[in-house]
């Protein structure tokens, strides 16, 4: 049974919670931004409108939330003094505690995704390292694990554009994934992901090390305006589809676009490269990877405004784009994160999306309201 200093414990974060958000001043503002809503020609322009309604919807987001909180941990309390009565079950209150914890905790971890980029979409593009076969089946592990992950959350997925591997899994898979905070709680997992096992691809049984990337950038919507210099674009187009039978594109649905991106801050000069094959029109395909483009370009900016911050700060160098983040080890049962040290035994329900304990680990320790 829970302790008069857990519960006391729990009412404290449920308070500190309401005043950090400031629920009440919320309660005003949401009033403010409905009334604007009235307005005769409110819907004359959709953008405007829709991004109103977004900021609306987030206002009572908070609110609820809040609420949601404060009803549990009330519960707790009133259960916590039924007992002494022989009114409730010490089982019974050990499971609204445990109810008002997660509660409380996930309101905390969305709380630490403050930045404007944080609430967008997200892309997930993952890349097999060397190592052939072995390589590429573990990227299509971990793309199902991704996948996975967002079926768990409610987010939509799409596959925009995927490579098979030469005998077995993928060579490169982009993925959007849309749904409130995609890519606050993903950006967690940009880095190097190492698989330890014993490959079935290896005919002596030997364990083998395999690497893939993955590399997420926010998803941009309308309302970011990105300039595209159009000199700098160019289009090719290919039949997509499988490697035969009803699979095939008999016409040219596939896009690629090339932009030749040139760095304002440093003047370096790089092809950027997009390709989408998701839908069998080309127009469309054609508008999803303008799309991609422009994310790609949006998250350099993000990376050149973080910089300065990664400079200062010693202790987010372990975090820089590229690192070897995650070790996942299969014949000793066990996941680690060497960002944060985060490890558990279950290796079989992370593989099939249960990621949640690494990304809240890693929001602990680098968001920033963890060091605010």
């Amino acid at each position: 049974m829970i302790t008069q200093d857990q519960l006391k414990a729990l009412q404290e974060r449920a308070e500190a919670l309401n005043k950090y958000l400031d629920i009440e001043n919320k309660k005003i503002q949401v009033e403010e931004e409905e009334l604007r809503t009235h307005v005769p020609d409110f819907w004359a322009d959709q953008k405007a409108a829709e991004a109103q309604m977004k900021k609306i919807k987030t206002l009572h987001f908070w609110i609820n939330s809040c609420a949601e909180v404060g009803k549990a941990v009330e519960e707790v309390a009133t259960g916590f003094d039924f007992v002494k009565e022989g009114l409730v079950e010490e089982a019974e209150l050990d499971a609204l505690y445990a109810d008002a914890v997660d509660k409380v905790e996930k309101l905390e971890l969305r709380n630490m995704l403050s930045r404007d980029e944080d609430k967008m979409d997200a892309i997930i593009k993952i890349n097999s390292g060397a190592g052939g076969t072995e390589s590429q089946d573990w990227a299509s592990i971990l793309m199902r694990m991704y996948l996975r992950w967002c079926e768990r959350h409610g987010y939509k997925t799409a596959i925009e554009h995927m490579v098979d591997g030469d005998e077995a899994g993928i060579k490169s898979v982009t993925i959007s994934a849309e749904g409130a905070f995609a890519y606050g709680y993903l950006k967690s997992e940009n880095g190097v992901h190492r698989l330890v096992r014993v490959s079935p691809y290896n005919a002596q049984g030997k364990r083998m090390t395999s690497f893939a990337s993955v590399f997420v950038t926010p998803l941009v919507d309308d309302t970011i305006e990105i300039t595209l210099d159009p000199a700098r674009i160019s289009w090719d187009t290919f039949r997509s589809g499988g490697a035969g039978g009803q699979n095939v594109n008999k016409v040219e649905s596939g896009v690629r676009v090339r932009y030749q991106y040139k760095d304002p801050y440093t003047g370096e000069e790089e092809e950027i490269l997009v390709e989408n094959t998701e839908t069998r029109d080309q127009p469309k395909n054609r508008e999803n990877a303008l799309r991609n483009l422009k994310s790609i370009l949006y998250n350099k900016e993000l990376q050149h405004r973080q910089e300065e911050q990664r400079k200062v700060e010693d202790s987010k160098k372990k975090i820089e784009w590229g690192s070897q983040i995650r070790s996942y080890v299969f014949d000793d049962r066990r996941v680690k994160d060497h960002r944060t040290n985060h490890q558990t035994s279950d290796v079989g329900g992370v593989m099939d999306g249960d990621i949640d304990e690494f990304i809240k680990a890693y929001l602990m320790e680098f968001s920033d309201t963890a060091h605010s």
